[in-house]
């Protein structure tokens, strides 16, 4: 048996799945904590990796291992290859100004002609989760350590090169998928655009030209080799895929085709459907991202996923199963009660400051059975929206796959046909990201067939 290795470098924490490369079947997997926060030093992933690793039993019978993570998260490395500050994750919104002011920039003052060409430029407008407007957000506020940049990478790639033993960061790797994310690649062209990293950081394009930026390589050939001493590992014979974007490992894992889209509930809220054909969305609620399979991957992301729920349940003091008898005991509507989910701003919407809303409350309605379904309703409204924002870019949506911690909520379970009004499908639980990094693995363990 030939063993492969997928790893979910997540917000929460670090998954490790071991699986057959010919079937797919698991042979094991662990897992290990990352710390609360939206501002996260990679030291921290990179001892739950090697945690969940030393969980798993070792990588020594593993032939090939790729590794999917949490987008948008921005690394900085030094001239020595020493990270500059904690990493920004997707999910910080200081950078919510800088976002504003790159459209006004890039469209000479006009909000509308920027969002235009954005979207053209690299499929996405710049909203406070992409790597784009971190990276403003640094030269602003820490022009210090925003001058010492040498190379910037994403959460993925940093623990890839760490794992083929971090030599040079000339070496530093990614994929289509992860570069689509930043803000700063266009993923039709598959080339980075160095005058829109230039504009982001108030550096001239030939600065920007001496930043070194991952190599952005084929999804179904080798990026490298495990390094000879990785932490007192030897991994010289464990082949590096190029790994992917948690959102696109996700897609790869569940197996997505066009017309069956994915509705993920874990600590944000995703909508993302593969597509033979770029997205260029100026409103910005649709990112145009690229897949882990060489296609693409229009998506749609809340920042407020399950803990609306996990907040609701909390407010009402009872267990999970309690929450959901009461939520499905309430009629549809709430008897008019509406929960607006909001409650860590919002990304699609655009509202980064935006908070919650419980709002219809009169003393007939206002039960804790009205309020458990109006906070299921809310949130599966919220990600109707989403389906609804993707639908208007053309792409097709025929069915529901429902994954994600939020999956596990008879509630949601029973209320997503209704709510979202396509046929849903829900898989096993499991950790897709992981599984879809473990796939690719396995494609690159083949040669790409």
């Amino acid at each position: 048996m030939t063993l492969v290795a997928g790893v979910d470098s997540s917000t929460q924490s670090c998954k490790i799945v071991i699986r057959d490369a010919a079937t797919g079947a698991l042979v094991r997997e662990a897992r290990a904590p990352h710390p609360d926060g939206t501002e996260v030093h990679p030291d921290h992933w990179w001892r739950a990796l090697g945690e969940a690793v030393g969980a798993v039993g070792g990588l020594d019978d593993v032939a090939a291992l790729s590794v999917g993570g949490q987008q948008h998260g921005m690394v900085v490395l030094d001239a020595d290859g020493e990270v500059i500050r904690p990493a920004l994750l997707w999910n910080d919104t200081r950078s919510a100004d800088a976002a504003r002011d790159l459209i006004r920039e890039l469209g000479d003052g006009d909000e509308a002609v920027g969002r235009r060409t954005w979207a053209d430029a690299v499929g996405s407008v710049p909203v406070a989760s992409l790597t784009v407007t971190k990276l403003r957000w640094l030269a602003d506020h820490e022009p210090e350590r925003a001058r010492r940049i040498a190379a910037v990478c994403l959460p993925h790639d940093w623990l890839t090169w760490r794992l083929s033993g971090a030599e040079s960061f000339q070496t530093l790797v990614t994929d289509r998928s992860d570069a689509s994310g930043t803000g700063y690649f266009d993923a039709v062209a598959n080339a980075y655009r160095r005058d829109l990293l230039a504009l982001a950081l108030r550096i001239s394009e030939e600065e920007a030209g001496r930043i070194v930026l991952p190599r952005v390589a084929d999804p179904h050939r080798a990026a490298g080799r495990g390094g000879a001493d990785v932490g007192g590992r030897d991994l010289s014979r464990l082949i590096l895929g190029p790994g992917c974007g948690d959102n696109a490992g996700a897609a790869l894992g569940l197996g997505l085709r066009p017309g069956c889209t994915s509705v993920s509930l874990g600590t944000s809220g995703v909508v993302a459907a593969v597509s033979d054909a770029p997205v260029h969305d100026a409103s910005g609620l649709v990112t145009g991202f690229a897949d882990a399979a060489g296609a693409h991957l229009p998506l749609a992301c809340t920042l407020n996923g399950a803990r609306v729920l996990d907040a609701a349940k909390r407010v009402l003091g009872v267990t999970y199963d309690e929450f959901d008898a009461l939520a499905l005991s309430a009629a549809p509507g709430a008897d008019g009660l509406v929960h607006v989910p909001y409650l860590e701003g919002e990304r699609t919407p655009n509202l980064p400051g935006a908070t919650g809303e419980l709002t219809g409350m009169t003393l007939a309605n206002l039960t804790p059975a009205n309020f458990a379904r109006a906070a299921v309703e809310g949130l599966l409204c919220l990600m109707g929206a989403c389906l609804d924002a993707v639908r208007a870019q053309g792409v097709r949506i025929e069915e529901v796959t429902l994954v994600g911690g939020g999956a596990k909520w008879a509630s949601v379970r029973s209320l997503s046909p209704s709510v979202l009004g396509v046929p849903v499908r829900v898989p096993p639980a499991g950790e897709y990201v992981a599984v879809g990094a473990a796939r690719q693995a396995a494609w690159v363990l083949a040669g790409g067939d």
